[in-house]
């Protein structure tokens, strides 16, 4: 289902409070998050290629909406992927049991275990930005974080994934986490502009609650 145009202004609203706009820089690890857009690993093996890191590690199970995309899960496709674009084999690590993004960090870690992080690139959706990086100063503080995601418009992204129904639902439902989730102590608590929540709250009225807790 289309966007209605009175609410694409809304739409954007929301999309560009989630991009962070932070500058990838070199880290000791890149961590491409698990989900059903297989552009977070191309996005990923570009960064590798681009000698931002040494080591990348995909993360990821299942999730209702990828179970069908990546029935061998989320981290194993995105690896295969990754080997597809020329990332050697050498440099990649899988976390395979990740079911939400707390776990991703979390299990990471546990894969990472013995090797001394201090930085680290998150890579994901550009919606997930903000949610992704207030879940990592929460679980792991210690290291310096940013998180990127392969820079597209809005349009170029919606026309990519070829599901506008979907994109916007996943958007409203994370926006509403970023404050859910700082309220339970999952995540950083962000400041959200009145103007997001008003975005916010039309959209949900506007019928899009699939992604809602």
């Amino acid at each position: 289902m289309a966007v209605r145009e009175e609410l694409r202004a809304d739409v954007r609203t929301l999309w560009d409070y989630h991009d962070l706009r932070h500058e990838p820089r070199p880290a000791d690890v890149g961590i491409g998050l698990g989900s059903h857009d297989l552009g977070v690993a191309t996005w990923s093996a570009e960064l590798f290629h681009s000698g931002l890191f040494p080591l990348l590690v995909f993360t990821g199970a299942n999730a209702p909406t990828t179970v069908d995309r990546f029935p061998r899960g989320e981290a194993v496709h995105y690896r295969e992927h990754a080997l597809d674009l020329g990332v050697p084999d050498s440099a990649i690590l899988i976390e395979p049991e990740a079911r939400n993004t707390g776990e991703n960090i979390q299990f990471s870690q546990r894969v990472l275990a013995g090797r001394e992080i201090k930085s680290v690139l998150l890579i994901c959706r550009p919606y997930q930005q903000r949610r992704a990086y207030a879940t990592c100063r929460r679980r792991w503080p210690e290291v310096e974080v940013r998180c990127t995601s392969k820079p597209l418009p809005l349009d170029e992204y919606l026309a990519s994934i070829g599901d506008e129904d979907r994109v916007v639902n996943m958007l409203v439902g994370d926006t509403q986490r970023i404050t859910e989730y700082a309220r339970r102590g999952f995540a950083s608590p962000q400041e959200m502009p009145h103007e997001v929540t008003a975005a916010y709250a039309r959209l949900v009225e506007a019928g899009y609650t699939r992604r809602l807790i």
